[in-house]
């Protein structure tokens, strides 16, 4: 399995947007889960959004909820995360993960991405 990401992270004034993306080859199932993660200095990494193809469910942490959408293209195993209105609070690096082992994004992921560092200055 092999990522390829678009790195769409980098320096942003607080109230800005960035556009992060994501893209996989080699997955064998069409049943997955794939998203974003994140881990600020200091911080555990948490989830951030996925979708799980399963059911075509879609999660978001609260803590983003209304400012980043999630974009999918299953047949191109490629997603896209638009986060709009960041907060200093978002700096963090993001690393796009997958969910495919019997596993569910967020709260099961066998495959991490290479990561790229957002900064949201105030």
């Amino acid at each position: 399995l092999r990522f390829s990401c678009r790195r769409g992270g980098g320096l942003v004034q607080a109230g800005g947007s960035l556009r992060l993306s994501c893209a996989a080859s080699g997955i064998a199932f069409d049943d997955y889960g794939m998203g974003w993660f994140r881990q600020a200095p200091g911080k555990e990494r948490e989830g951030v959004s996925c979708i799980n193809y399963s059911d075509n469910s879609t999660y978001y942490a609260d803590s983003v909820k209304g400012r980043f959408t999630l974009f999918s293209d299953h047949a191109k195993n490629t997603v896209y995360l638009q986060m709009n209105a960041l907060r200093p609070e978002d700096t963090a690096v993001y690393y796009c993960a997958i969910a495919i082992v019997g596993g569910i994004c967020p709260y099961g992921v066998d495959y991490w991405g290479k990561g790229t560092l957002v900064t949201v200055s105030s």
